[in-house]
């Protein structure tokens, strides 16, 4: 008994299907955390430009879970538009680190 190949669609849905609830999830804390609190290291424009980014990449991937559920999941992404989501999660997860360790020291002193 051989396997068979998963199809595309079942590709699809099994990879892309969580990486677009996973990108949701990031975006949706990043936005929190960037409009409930000023973080000390960032101009107040840079941190709203960045906002701005999170939200618009927010829409976009909302706009992408929508697609691939009305054509049950039967079409894919750009590659470098998941580059680009990518990118904007990176940046927030380096914010977010460096910002817990600069409370942390505030703790530790």
């Amino acid at each position: 008994m051989s396997k068979s190949q998963p199809s595309e669609q079942e590709l699809l849905q099994t990879i892309l299907q969580p990486l677009l609830v996973d990108f949701d999830y990031w975006f949706s804390r990043s936005s929190e955390l960037l409009e409930r609190q000023q973080i000390p290291f960032l101009s107040p424009i840079a941190q709203a430009e960045l906002l701005d980014r999170v939200k618009q990449a927010q829409q976009e991937v909302s706009v992408a879970k929508l697609l691939f559920q009305a054509v049950d999941g039967q079409a894919g992404i750009e590659p470098s538009q998941m580059v680009a989501w990518h990118k904007i999660v990176t940046e927030c997860w380096q914010i977010s680190m460096r910002l817990r360790q600069s409370e942390q020291s505030k703790i530790e002193e």
